[in-house]
Protein backbone atom coordinates (compact mmCIF):
# COMPACT_ATOMS: atom_id res chain seq x y z
CA UNK A 1 0.00 0.00 0.00
CA UNK A 2 1.33 3.40 -1.00
CA UNK A 3 1.88 5.96 1.72
CA UNK A 4 0.47 9.48 1.76
CA UNK A 5 3.21 11.88 0.70
CA UNK A 6 3.52 15.64 0.42
CA UNK A 7 6.46 17.90 -0.34
CA UNK A 8 6.78 21.05 1.75
CA UNK A 9 9.22 23.96 1.61
CA UNK A 10 10.70 23.91 5.10
CA UNK A 11 10.64 22.52 8.63
CA UNK A 12 7.84 24.83 9.73
CA UNK A 13 5.51 23.59 6.97
CA UNK A 14 6.54 20.01 7.78
CA UNK A 15 5.67 20.58 11.45
CA UNK A 16 2.22 21.98 10.51
CA UNK A 17 1.57 19.05 8.19
CA UNK A 18 2.60 16.55 10.87
CA UNK A 19 0.15 18.18 13.28
CA UNK A 20 -2.60 17.89 10.63
CA UNK A 21 -1.77 14.20 10.16
CA UNK A 22 -1.98 13.66 13.94
CA UNK A 23 -5.45 15.23 13.88
CA UNK A 24 -6.38 12.82 11.08
CA UNK A 25 -5.47 9.89 13.33
CA UNK A 26 -1.89 9.08 12.35
CA UNK A 27 0.47 8.27 15.24
CA UNK A 28 4.13 9.33 15.57
CA UNK A 29 5.17 5.88 14.40
CA UNK A 30 3.17 6.24 11.18
CA UNK A 31 4.56 9.60 10.06
CA UNK A 32 7.93 9.97 8.34
CA UNK A 33 9.96 13.04 7.47
CA UNK A 34 12.78 13.02 4.90
CA UNK A 35 15.19 15.80 3.98
CA UNK A 36 18.25 15.58 1.77
CA UNK A 37 20.74 16.01 4.61
CA UNK A 38 20.74 13.21 7.17
CA UNK A 39 21.19 15.60 10.11
CA UNK A 40 18.28 17.74 8.90
CA UNK A 41 16.07 14.64 8.63
CA UNK A 42 17.02 13.70 12.20
CA UNK A 43 16.36 17.21 13.54
CA UNK A 44 12.99 17.46 11.78
CA UNK A 45 11.92 14.02 12.97
CA UNK A 46 12.90 14.91 16.53
CA UNK A 47 11.12 18.27 16.57
CA UNK A 48 8.00 16.92 14.87
CA UNK A 49 8.10 13.69 16.93
CA UNK A 50 7.91 11.51 13.83
CA UNK A 51 9.68 8.47 12.51
CA UNK A 52 12.61 8.23 10.16
CA UNK A 53 12.33 5.48 7.55
CA UNK A 54 14.50 2.74 8.99
CA UNK A 55 15.05 -0.98 9.16
CA UNK A 56 11.49 -2.05 9.86
CA UNK A 57 10.22 -0.30 6.71
CA UNK A 58 13.11 -1.10 4.39
CA UNK A 59 14.16 -4.49 5.68
CA UNK A 60 17.61 -5.26 6.95
CA UNK A 61 19.17 -5.91 3.54
CA UNK A 62 18.17 -2.49 2.18
CA UNK A 63 19.31 -0.72 5.34
CA UNK A 64 22.71 -2.35 5.04
CA UNK A 65 22.83 -1.59 1.31
CA UNK A 66 22.09 2.06 2.13
CA UNK A 67 25.41 2.27 3.94
CA UNK A 68 27.07 1.90 0.52
CA UNK A 69 24.72 4.05 -1.52
CA UNK A 70 24.93 7.72 -2.35
CA UNK A 71 22.45 9.88 -0.42
CA UNK A 72 20.26 10.17 -3.55
CA UNK A 73 20.12 6.38 -3.95
CA UNK A 74 19.43 6.00 -0.23
CA UNK A 75 16.56 8.49 -0.34
CA UNK A 76 15.01 6.83 -3.40
CA UNK A 77 15.26 3.46 -1.65
CA UNK A 78 13.55 4.83 1.48
CA UNK A 79 10.77 6.41 -0.59
CA UNK A 80 10.24 3.19 -2.60
CA UNK A 81 10.05 1.24 0.69
CA UNK A 82 6.95 3.33 1.49
CA UNK A 83 5.18 1.97 -1.59
CA UNK A 84 6.17 4.42 -4.33
CA UNK A 85 7.47 3.36 -7.72
CA UNK A 86 10.99 4.26 -8.94
CA UNK A 87 9.66 7.12 -11.10
CA UNK A 88 7.83 8.71 -8.13
CA UNK A 89 10.84 8.14 -5.84
CA UNK A 90 13.11 9.86 -8.36
CA UNK A 91 10.71 12.82 -8.65
CA UNK A 92 10.55 13.24 -4.85
CA UNK A 93 14.32 12.85 -4.46
CA UNK A 94 14.90 15.59 -7.07
CA UNK A 95 12.72 17.91 -4.98
CA UNK A 96 14.65 16.98 -1.82
CA UNK A 97 17.83 17.96 -3.72
CA UNK A 98 16.31 21.43 -4.09
CA UNK A 99 15.88 21.74 -0.30
CA UNK A 100 12.26 20.58 0.00
CA UNK A 101 11.11 18.30 2.83
CA UNK A 102 9.03 15.16 2.20
CA UNK A 103 6.41 14.16 4.76
CA UNK A 104 4.98 10.65 4.39
CA UNK A 105 2.36 8.82 6.44
CA UNK A 106 1.13 5.24 6.37
CA UNK A 107 -1.33 3.44 8.66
Amino acid sequence: MKAYAKLVNNGLEAFDLVNDLHRQGYTEKEIYVLAHETDRTNRLAEVAETNKVGMSEEGMFDSIANLFRTRGDELRSKIESMGFNPYEANMYETELDQGKVLVMARH
